[in-house]
């Protein structure tokens, strides 16, 4: 193994460790055909963390073809049982490894320490929830005739492409994976340009846990090459994706100009959260405020349009700026710190072009709106008030720490205000009234409903979008249907042709 593909590094939490950086192929750390690196670099202090190697257009064939030899081969005699037992191994491996994996998430994503551990934590639950389902994808016998035996099968895809954001590296990586393997799939993963660092420490720990070579592959590179050649790529079987819509678009007409490869698609979004009069105002204001600003803004369920019922408009508004200036924004490795900085300078001017067209546009500064500090892409946690539906702030995805707020007046007006998006990921209702509560989840057009919470994801719960929001749906159950092909067997038991 060459030491060009390892850097020494160290974080306040996990202390000094050995760091890869060469894309990971058919269980080994190696340079790309090309010899092409990228700096990643710290969004806490604008500052390089190291270089990783850069996968290309060869390099992804390369990747393609180990997993087609791995799942031609090896992980095709590999039973669904030892398949679970190498997933719970890893789990095992994650959770022994914790502090490491989310010091490095830290590291390069900026998020909070804190966070971070939750998110890891999320990722152990995933992989051993998966794990358990490895042995039980079934098919069913069908009776039609007596002199016929039919069955179905579940079937493995084959070679699945995997490309993932950089809002929640470890989790993203284990909710793409996770059904993938469960049901037999050998996967090329491609991570984040912005945040490569944490999936080449993670993908130590799959050679670890025993996986075949070639089962998953982890290339780090960038949408444009490396993410454009997965899914584009004729020997690639399905291919999926979480990000923006409009990325979204194109990596769907790549999979049908190719193969006509399988697709899933996880995208924008622009969450309604919806406040009633006869909610508790304490608890509502404590999640609006976890809906919008948890991940600094950076999620796709985030919960950036916030309608506000007339009844308490005014009294919701002044606590709710209390509560935002409450939020510690800072170094994430700080204990205290909830807010980091925005994952890199491209969204940092991003989320402020947005926060001036605001202002522009005529919306009341409730709070923040500015740069926090001389250093780092921090960004104050922001409130616009007397937000109109027309606004930039209120219609596109922003995917920072703001939030557009503005008042409704009946039930009927929540509903159709919340449903006024091109997007349908997710909604919460704050209630007392569970009548009212379930009129509206009914009522929006989402994929995931919250009422009296927000942002609580879980992974045996289903998750995806309405809309353009996206295709398919991760987690739970419903995620395995993504990754299998039901075939049907029909035996004629001595029946006479008709």
């Amino acid at each position: 193994m060459s030491s060009n593909v390892f850097v020494e590094l160290k974080t306040p939490v996990a202390g000094a460790f050995k760091q890869p950086t060469g894309l990971f192929i058919n269980n080994e750390f190696v340079e790309g055909v090309e010899k092409k690196t990228f700096e990643v670099i710290n969004p806490s202090t604008e500052e390089v963390i190291c270089s990783v190697h850069e996968a290309t257009e060869k390099d992804v064939d390369v990747a393609v073809a180990a997993a087609r030899k791995a799942f031609e081969g090896p992980w095709r005699r590999v039973t669904p049982q030892q398949r679970g037992i190498y997933m719970l191994k890893l789990a095992e491996l994650c959770e022994k490894n914790l502090d490491l994996l989310a010091a490095v998430e830290s590291l390069d994503n900026g998020k909070s320490i804190t966070m971070a551990r939750g998110d890891v934590g999320a990722v152990v639950g995933c992989i051993r929830y998966y794990g358990g389902w490895a042995d039980k994808i079934e098919g069913r016998t069908i009776d039609i005739n007596p002199d016929m035996f039919h069955y179905t099968r579940r079937e493995p895809i084959g070679v699945c492409g995997q490309i993932i954001p950089w809002n929640f590296p470890l989790l993203m990586l284990a909710w793409k994976i996770c059904p993938a393997l469960a049901t037999g799939n050998t996967i090329v993963l491609k991570t984040a340009e912005q945040t490569p660092l944490s999936g080449l420490v993670f993908a130590q720990l799959v050679k670890e846990a025993g996986f075949p070579p070639g089962v998953l592959n982890i290339i780090s590179g960038f949408g444009k090459t490396a993410g454009a050649a997965l899914a584009s790529h004729m020997d690639v079987d399905k291919i999926a994706f979480t990000g923006s819509t409009l990325i979204g678009r194109t990596v769907m007409k790549a999979a049908a100009a190719s193969n006509l490869k399988k697709v899933t698609l996880e995208l924008g979004g622009k969450s309604p959260n919806i406040v009633f009069n006869d909610a508790d105002i304490e608890e509502a204001i404590s999640w609006v405020n976890f809906g919008i600003y948890f991940n600094h803004g950076q999620c796709c369920c985030a919960g950036s349009r916030i309608y506000v019922q007339e009844g308490i408009y005014d009294k919701f508004i002044a606590a709710f700026k209390a509560r935002a200036q409450q939020n510690k924004v800072g170094d994430p490795f700080h204990p205290e710190t909830f807010q980091g900085p925005q994952v890199s300078q491209l969204q940092y001017d991003r989320i402020m072009g947005y926060i001036q067209s605001g202002k522009d546009d005529g919306a009341t500064v409730v709070t923040g709106g500015e740069r926090h500090g001389d250093k780092g892409y921090f960004i104050q946690p922001t409130i616009f008030s007397d937000v109109s539906q027309d606004m930039k702030i209120m219609q596109e995805e922003i995917f920072g720490p703001v939030c557009a707020i503005a008042k409704f007046s009946t039930e009927e007006d929540a509903i159709r205000l919340g449903n006024d998006t091109a997007y349908g990921l997710a909604a919460s209702v704050h209630t007392r009234d569970l009548n009212t509560a379930i009129r509206v989840s009914n009522g929006i057009k989402a994929g995931t409903v919250w009422v009296n919470c927000h942002n609580l994801l879980n992974h045996a719960l289903p998750f995806g979008g309405f809309k353009s929001s996206g295709i398919g749906r991760e987690l739970g159950e419903a995620a395995l249907a993504n990754y299998t092909e039901h075939k049907s067997v029909a035996i004629n038991m001595g029946g006479k042709m008709f």
